[in-house]
């Protein structure tokens, strides 16, 4: 078996030169429903392991499935929002392998009749929208969990023992599935990993995930080819399954385009088959020989009866759908008087949700974006955490923008403020009291210490009385200092200037 520290690779910029990359990616989607999808077990995430199984979805004899309803509704929604045909009649199917994580040696799926077909999505990349198309959206039910014990690399190969969880097994999935992906090869990383995002925004603003790829809530195979530049034919497949951070889809696709470019430039072959990814170092390495479909012996389930959604409730169904993530973000772009690649920038850093509650806090909108895209941003890349995972909320932001236009903080103050709040000092107003920030304003106060600096730099107060206004700046300098960077150094500047003149 190949590994991933043995392959050669091809300059990415050469293999690009020589070869079209093609993509597919298919992406499961864990459906947020309370219980599972042909049974009443709980969902609920990091239960103890198998305490959330009965015998229907441990495959045990006698046991019958029954279809979750809102995993149904929940999957025409989604065909809805990516402009997809729904389905008036279509039906399960038992996609048949064995693995330790099927309990019952079958998944039921769907095969040639999905729920939603032939849609699209969107996406923008390096300042281009590109129309990803959808070959379908079906629903199916997930596997258990396998953990490999023992052993370099957390596979079954070389480990001691392997332990099986069934609680995910029958969790209610929607895989979705695109047609063939052609962009400029240049881009192809980049735009399998905006597909991506904007497919997890969407699925979020559904409300029917929360799509936290983290916890494997969704799921992204990067099925990739190359053909020779100028030709039409497709090449052999791999497929790198189960990558789960967007940054890792862009890395998969570009070190397969890599090592795809390396095998063919050497008269080498393709293999088909299914592939792992790894995290520490963006590289890949062979797991599996793919199955065609025909190998999954796929037949109709006799269990389940036909999934038959009647045109009014599809209709009603689509008068629920949100303001989708495209549109959403077009239409704050314009509010907020930015342009697309500010907008992307903040799509970027996963601030859009909290600027938009800071805003609608009351904070203008450039200042949301000042300290949310800057002290915040770096605060939360320091700590490794997402944006939102600061203990700090919009309204706090809101609160220090509105002290800070006040003229009762100034920025400096201002980040002191927000460090005591991330330490859990408590809201703006009380981390303010706390540690004694605000301000000083008044002209006495002020007056008193200016005198000081002019008594301690005398030279410096002959320059300004001189005509040199520019030296002020030792006098503010000092004021400051004394205040401990609570002064207005703005008014500290003016009333300086006219003590001198």
């Amino acid at each position: 078996m190949s590994t991933a520290t043995t392959v050669e690779l091809m300059d990415l910029d050469e293999a690009l030169a020589r070869f079209d990359p093609v993509m597919g990616l298919e992406v499961h989607v864990e459906l947020g429903t309370s219980t599972k999808m042909f049974c009443s077990c709980p969902t609920e995430f990091g239960a103890e392991p198998n305490t959330q199984v009965c015998p229907t979805c441990l495959g045990l004899p006698g046991a019958l499935p029954v279809v979750n309803a809102v995993g149904v509704e929940s999957a025409i929604r989604i065909g809805l929002a990516l402009n997809c045909s729904i389905a008036e009649w279509c039906r399960f199917a038992r996609k048949n392998y064995f693995y330790p994580d099927m309990p019952k040696n079958f998944q039921t799926s769907q095969y040639d009749e999905p729920i939603a077909y032939n849609g699209y999505l969107d996406v923008e990349a390096e300042g281009q929208t590109f129309r990803i198309d959808i070959e379908r959206a079906h629903m199916e039910e997930d596997t258990g969990k396998s953990t490999h014990v023992g052993g370099a690399t957390g596979r079954i190969h070389g480990a001691d023992y392997s332990l099986v969880d069934y609680n995910r097994a029958g969790i209610p999935l929607i895989e979705i599935v695109t047609k063939p992906i052609h962009v400029p090869g240049h881009l192809a990383p980049a735009v399998a990993r905006a597909y991506v995002a904007e497919l997890r925004e969407l699925i979020v603003a559904l409300g029917v995930s929360e799509a936290r790829m983290e916890r494997g809530q969704m799921r992204c195979d990067v099925n990739l080819s190359l053909k020779p530049t100028g030709t039409t034919k497709l090449g052999t497949r791999s497929e790198t399954k189960n990558v789960n951070s967007l940054r890792s889809v862009e890395r998969a696709a570009r070190y397969e385009i890599q090592r795809h470019g390396a095998v063919l430039a050497s008269g080498g072959k393709i293999v088909q088959e299914t592939r792992h990814f790894h995290e520490e170092n963006g590289s890949t390495s062979s797991g599996r020989i793919k199955e065609e479909a025909e190998d999954y012996r796929y037949f109709p389930e006799p269990d389940l009866v036909p999934v038959a959604p009647s045109r009014e409730w599809v209709e009603q169904l689509r008068t629920t759908l949100p303001e989708l993530p495209g549109a959403r973000r077009k239409r704050l772009a314009a509010d907020w008087a930015i342009s697309d690649f500010d907008m992307q920038s903040v799509v970027n850093a996963g601030a859009l949700n909290v600027i938009e509650a800071t805003v609608a806090a009351g904070a203008d909108p450039v200042s949301a974006r000042k300290w949310w895209l800057g002290e915040l941003a770096r605060t939360a890349n320091e700590r490794g955490v997402e944006l939102v995972e600061l203990p700090i909320t919009p309204s706090h932001v809101a609160r220090i923008v509105e002290l800070v236009s006040a003229g009762d903080l100034s920025d400096k103050l201002a980040r002191q403020v927000i460090e005591g709040v991330l330490a859990g000092e408590g809201d703006p107003d009380a981390v303010v009291s706390r540690r004694g920030l605000k301000v000083v304003s008044d002209d006495g106060a002020l007056l008193a210490a200016i005198d000081e600096a002019i008594a301690a730099n005398p030279a410096v107060a002959e320059k300004i009385r001189g005509g040199n206004p520019k030296a002020a700046g030792v006098i503010v300098g000092a004021v400051m200092k004394a205040t401990r960077g609570q002064a207005d150094a703005a008014r500290v500047q003016e009333l300086t200037l006219s003590r001198l003149s």
